[in-house]
């Protein structure tokens, strides 16, 4: 069985903010056969996130925990995306999570200059040569950016990553959710503050980039653990989105705060005790120079250090070390054996109604390397997502 498939691939290493001219959609074929053993997918949704940049360019921090993606490669007859390393021996747990991302591997073609992307994606199971998937189950997980997938259930990647889900009536959920608020950014955000940060009743919460994807959902969850929010964003209109729709105790415009250190302290009189960190820089700097003795950081990401467009944080050592202030950093993987439970937490509040679930979504393959550009502009609400179908 063969089907057209379209994909996003780089043309380059990107360096600086990504543009829509550093990708292609590349039109190919996706081969299955009753003996394989592998599921093939028609993908339905895309999620488009920052931290992907960090895996185009040439060298990243990002690099030791997960592959990057290398322009001018390309599998030979495989619609699936595959990464490599510089290196075959790798420390537990980079090992792990290569292991996990790392979807297949196959021979390199030398000529190709495109490489596909892989990413988080939810679609429709439409062969299956695989026992514990049929057509028409749904699923989601780690599949690429492309019209179609192919995926191998006996794999340790697969059996990790990609799941059936259920949609609609009967208690289901929208698809698209299983991207969001019950995907890798509601994992993200259930992680980062219940288990980083462990937030007690009545405590102060700081989140930046609060109308993001994450940002939105930490400041809804620290709101149900009863502690003090406020958030920050870009415009005036994502700062009433918070205050009015997601309950945020306040929220302020930090594009117009010239110093950000007093802006904090009129916010947070008495300090702040948790914060999660998804900007970096400055933002980081003002934050700890708030925080209360014993104060948690989340370190969910660092946005505007992803382009290389502004300077990095050099936050002030002493205040970590005289108010005792932990810092960790970490993504949804870490929580990857807890996702049932926090799943089951989280669509027992959307049901309640006690969590509002924001999604961004653009239509059709063509528009990945726009959508995914403007993650870098601040033109996104909540979870970025590129449906397909």
């Amino acid at each position: 069985m063969e089907v057209r498939n379209r994909y996003v691939a780089t043309r380059r290493h990107v360096e600086g903010a990504p543009t829509e001219a550093d990708f292609e959609v590349i039109e190919g074929t996706a081969r299955w056969s009753p003996d394989s053993g592998e599921v093939l997918v028609k993908n339905l949704f895309l999620s488009i996130d920052p931290y992907q940049l960090n895996r185009m360019k040439v060298t990243s921090a990002s690099h030791h925990a997960v592959d990057g993606i290398l322009p001018g490669q390309v599998i030979i007859n495989q619609p699936t995306a595959i990464y490599q390393t510089p290196c075959s021996i790798q420390p537990w747990p980079e090992m792990l999570l290569n292991r996990l991302l790392r979807l297949r591997r196959g021979r390199v073609c030398e000529r190709t200059p495109m490489k596909r992307i892989a990413a988080y994606t939810a679609g429709e199971v439409v062969a299956s040569a695989s026992p514990e998937y049929a057509a028409g189950d749904v699923v989601v997980g780690v599949l690429g950016w492309e019209e179609y997938s192919l995926f191998d259930p006996s794999s340790p990647a697969a059996a990790a990553t990609v799941h059936k889900v259920s949609t609609g009536g009967g208690g289901g959920f929208p698809l698209s959710h299983h991207l969001s608020v019950l995907g890798t950014s509601g994992m993200t955000a259930y992680g980062g503050l219940f288990e980083v940060c462990r937030p007690a009743k009545g405590e102060k919460v700081f989140v930046s980039a609060a109308s993001g994807s994450v940002g939105s959902l930490a400041g809804q969850f620290a709101k149900l653990a009863g502690c003090y929010v406020v958030g920050c964003a870009g415009t005036q209109a994502k700062v009433d989105l918070l205050k009015d729709k997601l309950g945020f105790d306040d929220a302020f415009n930090y594009k117009e705060e010239p110093d950000l250190k007093s802006a904090l302290k009129r916010y947070f009189p008495d300090g702040i005790d948790i914060y999660f960190e998804n900007v970096g820089g400055e933002m980081l700097e003002a934050a700890l120079a708030n925080m209360n003795t014993y104060g948690r950081v989340a370190l969910s990401g660092v946005i505007s250090e992803y382009t290389g467009a502004g300077r990095r944080a050099v936050p002030d050592l002493l205040e970590v070390i005289y108010k005792r202030i932990t810092i960790r950093g970490f993504f949804a993987w870490d929580f990857l054996p807890k996702f049932p439970e926090f799943g089951a937490v989280i669509g027992e509040w959307i049901r309640e109604g006690k969590v509002q679930v924001l999604e961004d979504v653009s239509d059709g393959i063509d528009s990945v390397p726009a959508a995914f550009a403007a993650l870098f502009r601040g033109q996104n609400v909540g979870k970025k997502l590129v449906k397909l179908a």
